[in-house]
């Protein structure tokens, strides 16, 4: 169960921040680069990549982490330990608002922006860049904040398995190193002597010290 967990926790910390860094890098560098283009060079650049990223590792990190989590939180219930259950259920809810927030504004935008259709037939570039660019911005922004929020979450859900799977290790260590314990062979209790009384010969009664006379 603790290697279940060990392995799961891992791999839901990486896709998790796979995901952030990718918010992430859409929000401090490919959208202020994007803002510098041409309105058609813009609405094309943004067709293709809505596009191109929709493939299986992409699906892979997105859908694959929020599972990962929601096991993690499983394992962690179910296992011997439960110390990284808060984190790992902050993570989950966090995650699960990064979630919805992209299905609910980021996916209607991009298909909105991919129904357009080819930016040489499109009459107003200007209108529909301008319909996509700043909602998505916003909404691309907050999921990256939940999604960094998730994967630091996770990162001390890592920390501490960490601290208990040690303190657990050093506690069997310790015990072993002690041994099983060695029964004690059991004394039988001394019981003293009757003390002479005074007059006491140390002979019994009746008997003469030099024996019989004849």
């Amino acid at each position: 169960m603790r290697k279940a967990q060990a392995i799961t926790l891992v791999a839901a910390t990486i896709t998790t921040g796979l995901m952030a860094g990718l918010f992430a890098a859409f929000a401090y560098a490919v959208m202020p680069g994007l803002s510098r283009d041409a309105d058609r060079s813009y609405v094309e650049t943004m067709q293709n990549i809505n596009d191109a990223i929709l493939n299986p590792v992409f699906m892979l990190c997105f859908v694959g982490a929020f599972g990962l989590i929601a096991l993690g939180a499983v394992l962690a219930w179910r296992g011997h330990d439960r110390a990284t259950l808060p984190w790992l259920i902050l993570a989950l809810v966090l995650y699960a608002a990064t979630f919805v927030v992209t299905s609910a504004v980021d996916v209607p935008l991009n298909d909105q922006l991919a129904r357009a259709g080819d930016p040489s037939h499109i009459h107003d570039l200007a209108a529909v860049r301008d319909t996509f660019h700043t909602p998505w911005v916003i909404s691309n922004g907050v999921r990256a904040l939940l999604n960094l929020a998730a994967f630091g979450a996770l990162s001390w859900a890592l920390v501490v398995f960490g601290r208990v799977t040690a303190g657990s290790a050093a506690g069997s260590a310790a015990a072993s190193a002690a041994g099983p314990a060695v029964p004690q062979p059991r004394v039988p209790a001394f019981t003293p002597a009757p003390q002479p009384g005074p007059g006491w010969s140390g002979q019994p009664q009746g008997e003469h010290p030099w024996g019989s006379r004849g």
